[in-house]
């Protein structure tokens, strides 16, 4: 019955707190809640709760395994409005139980925002749980978290949930890396709700927002404009010079093949290997990060997700003709059919690699084959190439 478990929790501890020498006052108020324990009414039952809590700060008995099973009983039992109201009352407490604290931020959206706004016992792999297993909603106020940590920021990113990049563009404490705020815009092209708070973002750099501006309307360009020393007239004229030569089917001039910055290189190699180990890594990745623009990753990505040397991978994206990077994304499970649209992304930001032929066609038919053919045909063709 739940009133004699939370009867015989409040005996324990109650005995645990005439042990450790308390004040009288401290052994009367247990004695108080004990009292309060017999009710079944949900006035008593927050009396009960916080009367717990007071004497729990009182007592810096917050660790003790009888106090967290006692709030985790008792939240059980109590009404959602008396949730949220110790939601409110734990929110800036450093005091609380962890496993109290990690109950209440999955419960319902209004219980659990001011603890993920504030809560100072939430660490990281806590808030990426919050990220992985809770609604949008949630995930939202993960991202509005004032100085919420890069690796909280990079799981963020590579969930790509609209909403959440929105909130997270709108955090200017956040620790957004580098790398990770070159995405937000790359991410902006799609999203359009991005765009507003990235131009205000204090980190915007002047060569982002000539990306941003290609992608937002008159008054956003006007913002751009206002804060940057750019040329406005040069950056419209060759935007409609790039319409002019879409409308007559002419594609995108490439812009030079990127050198590769080790240091963000390895920044990506770490990203995607705690990727691979915590599951995440699958194909559908692998195209994001091509339609943002980001080689470097998916090279990373493709190499670890095929078992291929980064440096094969490389040999792909730079050869004559997109038949080998054909066969690795193939041997990955790489749909056929979003290939045609990666390839272009891909040629846009390396110089035109791999290069453009008559055989393109030719490549995309390769993934007839299937992944296990595809992945032999690709070494196959590494080897006679040494």
């Amino acid at each position: 019955m739940p009133a004699a478990e939370i009867v015989a929790l409040l005996r324990v501890w109650r005995t645990v707190l005439a042990a450790v020498d308390l004040a009288s006052s401290s052994n009367q108020h247990a004695d108080a809640l004990l009292r309060l324990a017999h009710s079944r009414s949900q006035d008593d039952r927050q009396r009960l709760l916080m009367g717990v809590a007071d004497l729990v700060e009182a007592s810096g008995q917050a660790n003790s395994e009888v106090v967290s099973d006692l709030f985790l009983v008792l939240v059980g039992q109590v009404e959602t409005d008396i949730r949220k109201a110790l939601a409110e009352r734990l929110a800036d407490a450093d005091w609380a139980p962890h496993a109290l604290i990690n109950i209440l931020v999955l419960d319902e959206i209004e219980i659990a925002r001011p603890l993920i706004a504030k809560s100072p016992l939430l660490k990281d792999q806590d808030l990426i749980r919050v990220l992985l297993e809770a609604t949008v909603e949630h995930q939202i106020e993960v991202a509005r978290r004032p100085h919420v940590g890069a690796t909280v920021v990079d799981v963020i990113l590579d969930r790509s949930e609209p909403a959440v990049l929105t909130a997270l563009a709108g955090n200017a404490t956040a620790d957004i890396s580098e790398p990770g705020f070159e995405r937000l815009v790359q991410a902006s092209r799609r999203i359009a709700a991005l765009r507003a708070p990235l131009i205000r973002h204090p980190r915007l750099r002047e060569e982002l927002a000539k990306q941003l501006y290609s992608w937002v309307g008159q008054t956003l360009r006007q913002a751009i404009g206002e804060r940057f020393r750019i040329d406005t007239d040069e950056l419209e004229a060759a935007i409609a010079a790039s319409v002019r030569a879409a409308s007559a089917g002419v594609a995108p001039p490439p812009q030079p093949a990127p050198q590769v910055d080790p240091e963000r290189d390895e920044m990506e190699r770490r990203l995607i290997a705690k990727l691979d180990t915590a599951g995440q890594l699958r194909p559908g990745y692998l195209v994001r990060a091509a339609r943002e623009g980001r080689v470097s990753l998916f090279e990373n990505a493709l190499a670890v997700l095929g078992g291929y040397s980064v440096q094969d991978v490389r040999k792909a994206v730079g050869a004559e003709g997109a038949e080998l990077l054909a066969l690795a994304c193939a041997s990955v499970g790489i749909d056929k059919a979003v290939f045609p649209s990666m390839l272009v992304e891909i040629r846009i930001r390396t110089g035109g690699k791999p290069t453009i032929g008559a055989r393109d066609a030719q490549a995309t038919r390769l993934f007839d084959q299937g992944p296990e053919a595809a992945a032999r045909a690709f070494r196959q063709a590494l080897d006679a190439a040494r």
